[in-house]
């Protein structure tokens, strides 16, 4: 550590014009600039928890993006949020050729003489990297970034003695990030092989309609075998399969604020989550906690947002609080993964009460409790669950698996810098654990 040297951010900058600059100004980049495909705009929504992009894209053309030149951001370029979410950061790939900021951005170009923007990109990732950013926020109103600009020259990088060093460390950061991105690929397959054997069996009746008509749905034959053979031409469902309210077959508890003074950040508690700002996927991820609970949800409980926006899903990875803004369902039957998938069935009649609210979208018990639902013999939701609880446990291995490497990752650095581990253990610890 002794060799390292603090240098702030600005005398890291690439010696080109618009190396570090901000983002147009909303005036200048409306919702009515934007078109089915172009140049894509990174908004904050898109910078996810490691290196690679997460939700929906917005475009915009050529022709506009032209007039931005500085706005424009390349590969490598790294990507912090002034206003809002502060704290997070984005390194940038290169799906696209070229990437345009949205406003409430601002970017980084370095010079790679001197610094690789990998290694800047997961220091800034690390607590350590993170606290330096919060050093220059303002939490009055919505948290921002006083003269932006000005303070993202202003942060201070630790830099190792040598380039080589520099992209060791990122090498072994990054190997832990892809095999996080790995596991969170196999879960969204996972996921969706789940979802097309729900829809199959509960929402388009699939084995049903086949042996109606003589067709081999392609189960197991002690599966098949055991749907109904008819569709009941009256209901139009399944023969004995009745149709029903949410509140007749399904346990719902919605969420109670407890007092404010009992929540912190230091894991006294249960994990609190008052709306689905931490919803992740299919988990959400532990920041804030309750000493005093009011209202819980169980482990496994499925947890449905209903309070802007309304029907976001997510499951219970442990037992926890639950907030206003958040519901806890459970299938009669205690099933989860039926629980899990039928929220995700009737997310489109949720999403319905998104724009209810005279504030903000909202949906109240007795309205969730009257959406309808199919309830399916009590056979085939046990069915169900054994049949995709592989793919469910097997996904919630792998965010074990994933929460596990981000942590080792995220203390691999502060680790090296201080000298406690070098170089080569913390690179045996990452192959070991990949």
């Amino acid at each position: 550590m002794s060799e390292w040297k603090i240098v702030g951010l600005g005398d890291l900058a690439a010696n080109e014009p618009g190396s570090i600059a901000i983002g147009p100004f909303g005036s200048r980049m409306k919702a009515e600039n934007y078109i089915s495909k172009g140049v894509p705009v990174i908004r904050g929504t898109n910078i996810s928890s490691g290196k690679h992009w997460k939700g929906d894209w917005v475009f915009i053309s050529n022709e506009f993006a032209d007039t931005m030149p500085n706005c424009t951001v390349q590969k490598d370029d790294l990507v912090f949020p002034h206003r809002g979410s502060i704290g997070e950061v984005a390194i940038v790939d290169n799906v696209f050729s070229r990437y345009i900021l949205s406003t409430s951005l601002m970017k980084f170009r370095a010079d790679l003489d001197k610094v690789l923007p990998l290694y800047l990109f997961y220091y800034f990732r690390s607590p350590l990297g993170r606290a330096e950013i919060m050093r220059f926020s303002s939490q009055v109103g919505t948290p921002g970034i006083g003269q932006p600009l000005s303070s993202l020259r202003q942060f201070r990088v630790p830099l190792p003695p040598s380039l080589g060093i520099q992209k060791s460390i990122a090498r072994i950061l990054s190997s832990l990030d892809d095999k996080i991105e790995l596991n969170r690929r196999m879960n969204e397959t996972l996921e969706s092989m789940a979802r097309a054997i729900f829809k199959d069996w509960f929402v388009d009746f699939g084995p049903t309609r086949a042996k109606e008509e003589g067709r081999n749905p392609y189960l197991p034959e002690h599966l098949w075998s055991l749907f109904p053979g008819a569709i009941d031409p009256q209901s139009g469902l399944p023969m004995g399969w009745q149709k029903g309210t949410v509140g007749e077959y399904f346990n719902l508890i919605m969420g109670q604020s407890p007092p404010g003074n009992t929540y912190n950040d230091i894991g006294e508690g249960l994990p609190f989550f008052q709306g689905r700002t931490d919803f992740g996927f299919r988990f959400p991820e532990n920041r804030k906690y309750c000493s005093a609970p009011t209202r819980t949800a169980e482990l496994d409980d499925t947890l449905i947002s209903v309070r802007a926006p309304v029907g976001d899903i997510n499951m219970a990875f442990e037992k926890c609080c639950i907030g206003r803004g958040v519901s806890a369902l459970r299938h009669k039957s205690k099933s989860r993964s039926f629980t899990y998938y039928s929220a995700w069935s009737i997310q489109t009649e949720l999403h319905n009460y998104e724009h209810t609210g005279t504030v903000f979208g909202a949906i109240n018990r007795n309205q969730f409790m009257a959406l309808s639902t199919v309830e399916p013999d009590a056979r085939f939701v046990k069915f169900f669950d054994d049949y995709v609880a592989p793919m469910d446990n097997l996904i919630k291995e792998n965010v074990k698996e994933s929460r596990t490497l981000a942590e080792l990752r995220d203390r691999l650095l502060p680790k090296l810098m201080s000298g406690e581990i070098r170089v080569k253990d913390a690179e045996q610890m990452a192959e070991e654990v990949t």
